[in-house]
Parts: C-alpha cells; structure tokens; sequence
C-alpha cells in the first residue's frame, strides 16, 4: 500500500509528489496523459517560480523577461496605462517544459510517475483509499493511505467524492503567434465580460494571445476579434477551465484537493502555479497519513497563507466590471511605478505598496 497516490502530475501535483518522495513516503503518482500537454495555461509567471526549481532549469525553460503592463479599457489602438517596475516583475517560461521538469524532479526524489495512467474511481475506505486505474486496455486498484486530487478543474477526484465544486469556473482560451518579441510588458485589454485579454511577449518563442470569460460567452468568437485587431495569425489554439473560488472544503476523511481541483488560483488572473505548489507544500508539511485528522491542518495552513490574498484578488477582479470612465479614471491615477507583488495582492499594503501609490 502506498502512503499516497497523486492524481495528476501537473505543477501542484508534481510538488506533492516531490515533496512526499523527499519526506520518506511511498508515492505512486498517475498522469492521465503525457505529462505537460494538452497545454491549456499561460506561460507567464512571477519570478518567484524560480524558488521551487534548480538553478540548471532557468537556461532551459526561461523565455523573456517582463517588467510591467499596459492596460487598455479598448482593443490594441486604445491609450495604455502603464505600470512598472524597475527590476523584473515576471517571467515568460516555456510552459510544457516546466511540467516536465517538475515530474523529472518528483522522479528524482524517488516517487512513481507514471504517464497514460487515467484513474477512474476513488473509493475511499474507513482504513484506505482503493483506486482504479486504467492504461493500455487493462484495469487494476491501487491502494493507498491517502489520496492527493491534483487534476485539474474539472477533478475526477473532487466529483467521484462529491466534494464541493469551485465558486465558478471560466472558460480559458490562448494560441500563439511566431512574432519574435522581446518586449518587457504585457498588453492587458479590458474589453471581456467580467474578466481580460491579454498579449505577452515571449521573445524568439513568439507571442501568447488569450482571454478567459465566464461561460457562455462566446470566447472563440472574442479571441477572433482579439487577434484580427493585432492582425495576426495564430496556432496551436488550446482552452481550459480556470476555477476561481476554493470550496469551503477541499478534503473527506484521506483525500485531499490540491491546485487548480481546489480552485487554489488568484481570482485576478487566473493563474494558479505559485499558489498550488505553496499549497502542495502545506500538504506535505502538515499531512501524516497514518493519521487522517491531520488533513484539518492543511485545510487551516493553506488557508492561512492564500485566503487573504484571494479575497483581496476578488476586489481586484471587480474593478474589470466597473463602467469604462471610472476603469479610465482609476488606470490614469494609479498608473506609474507600482510596490505590489503579482501573486500577493495584499503587498500593495505593504510599506513599499504604500509608498508607490501615495507618490503618484
């Protein structure tokens, strides 16, 4: 019997995985496909990516260097206002590639990562969890302490136990252009219901085009209108969910959600890597699975570091829904150098926050 089996071998699952493996567990972890595809997530990450990697990983997988953001309340002919910084605010990766580097590390550490494993049951037991699991026309269970849901938004894991579902779920779209771009800012439009879309550099890799709307917007549609504006051609299309808004429980009695399966995300962006590995650190940290009253600790740590920050994030989102003269009348006065961290909203209350917005 394994202590845990981690569904899905993306970033959050991949730190489970990792970590679990450091600590001296016995972990088997189930990719249903070749881990990193299909991409369906943005390449753009703050620099803090860098901490939870060796240092060998940057030369491969870094791809352009960003500094700020240009909003737009229009398409690209629109005015922009601009915010910076003067030292690196964010990173373009190669994003596959970071999937790939994370399993290689859970490898590594000692954990069994298996890719075109697709589980289809979890049948949690007073004293184990039975998963079934299926690859190249054969079916078996595998049997473990604990389980770690980490696939995805739309989580076999999280539904097949009947644990709540995220506040809501967006529809996520992104293709890529073979611009070579080596510019230091992301062009953020403001001109999708209740969210954004965006263009990012990516140096010799190209530009990302994307956008993300609640569902049953016409996504594809908007994207068409997003790229026939920047007038280019684009490819590999891919789309997502992107969850916003953690259920008020994420763990039964020996399985816990972790990542995106959680809705462990910033509300803002939709980006979840940072706060799914932060939170797959928790896990590691506070979960025995010889004792399953320890899965509270993890709803309480990781709630404790995030929930501050994604409630602030929902603040922020609304400011995407206000009328167009006041987003215009807000970007023009806060626009400039800015103090905040772009996965820890709360920073603009820092000292450094503090002081950027009072000096404008």
């Amino acid at each position: 019997m394994y202590d845990f089996v981690v569904v899905g071998v993306g970033p959050a699952g991949a730190r489970v995985a990792r970590r679990a493996a450091e600590a001296g567990y016995d972990v088997l972890a189930l990719e249903k496909g070749e881990v990193g595809t299909p991409l369906a997530c943005s390449g753009h990450v703050s620099t803090d990516l860098w901490e939870y990697l060796p240092s060998a990983a940057k030369a491969e997988l870094f791809q352009n260097r960003i500094y700020g953001a240009n909003f737009h309340v229009g398409g690209p002919g629109t005015n922009a206002h601009r915010f910076y910084k003067h030292e690196e605010i964010s990173n373009v990766i190669d994003r596959v590639g970071l999937d790939r580097t994370l399993a290689e590390l859970a490898r590594e550490a000692g954990a069994d990562v298996r890719e075109n494993h697709t589980v289809t049951g979890v049948d949690e037991r007073a004293d184990r969890v039975v998963v079934t699991v299926k690859h190249g026309g054969e079916t078996w269970a595998e049997e473990a302490k604990m389980v770690a849901g980490c696939d995805g938004p739309v989580s076999r894991v999280r539904r097949t136990l009947d644990l709540p579902e995220p506040a809501e779920t967006l529809h996520g779209v992104l293709a890529f252009s073979d611009e070579v771009d080596h510019g230091d800012h992301v062009d953020v439009h403001l001109t999708v219901p209740r969210f954004f879309a965006w263009r990012i550099p990516r140096g010799e890799a190209g530009v990302e085009y994307g956008l993300a709307a609640p569902p049953g917007a016409s996504v594809n549609e908007m994207f068409e209108v997003l790229t026939d504006e920047y007038d280019v051609d684009t490819d590999h299309f891919c789309s997502g969910g992107i969850p916003i808004g953690p259920p008020e429980r994420v763990t039964t009695d020996r399985v816990f959600l972790v990542g995106d399966a959680a809705a462990q995300t910033k509300p803002f962006t939709g980006g979840g890597i940072l706060y799914g590995m932060s939170a797959a650190d928790h896990a590691v940290r506070t979960i025995d699975p010889d004792a399953p009253d320890t899965l509270a600790d993890y709803e309480a740590a990781w709630r404790a570091d995030l929930s501050r920050e994604i409630r602030l994030g929902h603040w922020v989102r609304r400011c995407y829904s206000l009328p167009e003269p006041v987003q215009k009348l807000g970007l023009r006065a806060l626009s400039g150098e800015i103090g905040v961290h772009m996965d820890r909203p709360t920073t603009l209350f820092s000292r450094e926050g503090l002081r950027k917005l009072v000096s404008r």
